[in-house]
């Protein structure tokens, strides 16, 4: 009985806990209950040769049940571009979908894997800026998948994106761990360290890069707050679109 009665306890800290620390640049397959909304943003400073942009997304996320997700990604984008000179503008919106079809629970631990699609639709300019502001229909799709337990995180994430009127045809390959800084507790309160990786190869081009971010998450109840800098570990791509480096800043919500 004390087993059982342990078992169950710890169950309900994985789904109060565990939930609420999702990866800054990364993904991960954890949901919450149906029927749940979360409000986010993740906004981006990019910095390469070319200049800078400012990407800041409003994100609208729905359940509608415990296994499916959609969202809606509505994007304002500051660019100062030498190529392209300066402005403010609606970026590329983009829906996405996801359906978890396994799942693995145990005793302080879950495995899940999701299937994941974003259709990003062509509303904003043509400024050559990859996931951000392009102009061309793109569709993206992939596999997350995710290990959690007390101590640790583990994220993947593969696939493709699809691009059938431009040249920005992309495998892509993401890899991150995330460790608490604090014990399980309920209310949840977290404080979590990210190593994040994202390997882009972009097939039309014939370029390749390999990032690595370094984050840091703050979670208090059902609020969350990120921090993450992305720098370049391998570059074969013309300069003036290499990466320097990247800034994130983030907070959601979910109610």
């Amino acid at each position: 009985m004390k087993k059982i009665i342990f078992t169950t306890l710890l169950s309900l800290v994985l789904v109060k806990v565990l939930a609420q620390g999702p990866p800054i640049t990364a993904d991960k397959p954890i949901m919450l209950g149906g029927n749940s909304f979360t409000t986010k943003t993740l906004a981006e400073i990019r910095n390469n040769d070319r200049g800078t942009a400012v990407y800041v997304p409003v994100m609208l996320h729905y359940l509608p049940t415990s296994n499916s997700l959609i969202a809606l990604h509505l994007p304002y984008l500051n660019y100062d571009l030498d190529d392209a000179g300066s402005g403010s503008t609606l970026a590329d919106i983009k829906v996405q979908g996801k359906y978890q079809f396994f799942r693995k629970d145990g005793t302080g631990r879950t495995w899940r894997m999701v299937a994941k699609t974003i259709q990003t639709l062509p509303t904003g300019k043509e400024l050559d800026l990859l996931e951000l502001s392009t102009g061309e229909y793109q569709g993206y799709y992939g596999i997350v998948s995710g290990l959690e337990t007390l101590k640790y995180g583990i994220s993947t994430e593969i696939g493709y994106n699809w691009a059938p009127d431009g040249n920005q045809d992309e495998f892509r390959a993401k890899f991150g761990v995330g460790l608490p800084l604090l014990k399980p507790q309920y209310p949840n309160k977290q404080l979590n360290l990210y190593f994040e990786y994202t390997s882009s190869w972009l097939t039309d081009r014939d370029w390749y890069q390999l990032l690595y971010a370094q984050g840091i998450q703050y979670a208090l109840k059902t609020v969350t707050f990120d921090l993450a800098v992305q720098l370049p570990l391998i570059k074969d791509i013309p300069e003036n679109r290499a990466l320097n480096y990247s800034v994130f800043l983030g907070t959601r919500y979910t109610f």
